[in-house]
């Protein structure tokens, strides 16, 4: 049997920190996972249009074999500083590797794109970001907030409101799986013709309102599907975890069957136009015989946990701006 953990977030996995931190005149923010030992990572590229940082060191072949930070950031190009900030602020407490006269921490970074939000983006030469990422390690606990928070501030999912989410699953074997995703797809996150999301079939607990699906399947495209190629403005930035110990190779597979649970959450996914970035966390808590069926078996749970958290991503967000949030909507539609 699966279920949530008690806060059916990403940190219900002992050795995980969150910290968001916003800029409401910009509306962007930035959000920072913390392990508090240096943790294994991996990571998976699937959107045409990303934008990352440190992610070849994340290889299986590379020297470094475990990471200091994650960083999930609003912002575009510019969202990229905000790793600057948390590495900074690692370093001044001594974190990091231990190469010379200051500690150098590894901080993996992905962006999404919120510059057209109707925010405050004029800030000249420098950035809010950097700064962004200092608050947001200094936030980091293992309670956080949802929807309209962190790297959610500024997004949107398709036609409506998007924003940051996090889920966790818990099996009867001791196998713990979280994700927090920064969800901004270009492709819808609701079924056409119909009030439900995507990710009703995954909903645990009435995570996302107690879901009902539609009586039949409707087509998988929206209605209206642009016949121009829109501008390259979205993205899924994400992060699974487990408390399984598992290397950089086995968490890329992992990172790889997550991704799966983009497409169970939005339709469509992985487009020219979204930069989907899925990484993979272990926090090694857990020694287990990894065989072929068990790492199979997390990588499903980290999909299906990746969709529920763009659910709940989309369900928390309050309309902000020209789009509405889904609560909103759904008022709205049943009159």
């Amino acid at each position: 049997m699966i279920v949530p953990g008690p806060r059916n977030l990403i940190t219900d996995l002992d050795g995980l920190l969150v910290g968001n931190a916003e800029d409401w005149r910009a509306r962007t923010g930035t959000t920072v996972l913390l392990p508090r030992a240096p943790a294994a990572m991996a990571v998976d590229v699937r959107g045409g249009g990303p934008g990352t940082r440190d992610t070849e060191a994340l290889a299986a072949d590379t020297l470094v074999e475990a990471f200091h930070a994650l960083v999930l950031s609003g912002g575009s190009v510019f969202g990229l500083a905000a790793a600057d900030g948390v590495t900074g602020w690692l370093s001044a407490r001594g974190i990091g590797l231990p190469m010379g006269p200051r500690a150098i921490p590894v901080v993996p970074a992905a962006i999404l794109f919120d510059l057209n939000n109707g925010g405050d983006k004029e800030w000249g030469e420098a950035s809010p970001y950097a700064a962004l990422g200092r608050a947001a390690c200094e936030a980091a606990s293992r309670d956080f907030s949802l929807g309209n928070a962190g790297a959610g501030v500024g997004a949107k999912a398709g036609s409506l409101k998007g924003g940051l989410g996090s889920a966790s699953a818990f099996d009867a074997d001791g196998v713990q799986v979280g994700a927090i995703v920064g969800a901004n797809p270009w492709g819808e996150a609701v079924m056409p013709g119909s009030g439900a999301l995507w990710s009703w079939p995954f909903e645990l607990a009435d995570e996302m309102g107690g879901q009902r699906g539609p009586a039949c399947m409707p087509d998988t495209m929206p209605s209206g599907f642009p016949a121009a190629a829109p501008p390259v403005t979205n993205t899924v930035i994400a992060a699974v975890a487990t408390n399984v110990a598992l290397g950089k190779g086995q968490l890329k597979r992992v990172a790889m069957m997550a991704q799966d649970g983009i497409a169970r959450a939005v339709r469509p996914a992985h487009t020219p136009f979204d930069g989907d970035t899925v990484f993979a966390v272990s926090t090694g808590s857990r020694a287990m015989a990894v065989t072929p069926l068990l790492l199979a078996r997390i990588g499903a749970l980290a999909a299906d946990c990746l969709a529920r958290a763009i659910g709940r991503a989309v369900y928390e967000a309050d309309s902000l701006g020209d789009k509405p949030g889904y609560r909103d909507w759904r008022r709205d539609q049943r009159g």
